[in-house]
């Protein structure tokens, strides 16, 4: 498996980053386009692994994710492009894998040089910078020149954030059965933190 070496920087300006990516050259891929998901587990429980069908607009990709820690080594990925979403949805519940969730995110892509930067936004928490690369000094190169700091990374999946932003743990984001751009639940509303 591969080790998905990535940093997430939350609190950011998404109009100052894409300056910033302009300036330095960086290569718009594709303009914020939603995307969905659907995530799957095996019906036995296993630590920390997951299967996930996302249609990125432009291709459907097939992911098997095991998330062995919290830092920029601790999440292992396999991943492929299939031809069709239900299709990938099919084969999976015929593999007695069973369907936790559906998400919806939008995502805006660049490139500066080998390293891809994403503009991910999810419901009901801030838009959050991605920077992915096969090299932790390029990746923390490009975190400095867009003026981040490396103290403040997170690691891992999205729950993180939004366990930072409501009164609510990790686990709690992964039973969810529905992450949608409707209003905000009111059962979530009540857990936000206030700062």
């Amino acid at each position: 498996m591969n080790i998905e070496l990535e940093a997430k920087f939350v609190n950011i300006n998404p109009d100052e980053i894409r300056a910033k990516l302009k300036n330095l050259g960086a290569r718009l891929i594709y303009k914020e386009r939603q995307m969905r998901r659907k995530v799957y587990k095996h019906k036995t429980e296993y630590d920390n692994d997951w299967f996930r069908v996302r249609d990125e607009g432009d291709r459907i990709t097939l992911s098997y994710k095991k998330l062995t820690d919290r830092s920029l080594y601790g999440t292992k990925e396999i991943m492929f492009v299939v031809p069709d979403f239900e299709q990938a949805c099919r084969f999976l519940e015929s593999a007695h894998l069973k369907n936790t969730n559906y998400q919806e995110t939008k995502r805006e892509m660049w490139n500066l040089g080998s390293i891809e930067v994403t503009i991910d936004t999810w419901p009901w928490i801030p838009t959050f910078l991605e920077i992915e690369g096969k090299d932790e000094e390029e990746i923390k190169n490009v975190a400095l020149k867009l003026g981040l700091n490396w103290d403040d990374v997170l690691h891992g999946s999205v729950e993180n954030v939004y366990a930072m932003n409501y009164n609510i743990t990790e686990e709690e984001v992964c039973d969810w059965p529905e992450i949608k751009f409707i209003d905000i639940p009111e059962w979530l509303e009540k857990k936000k933190k206030i700062f």
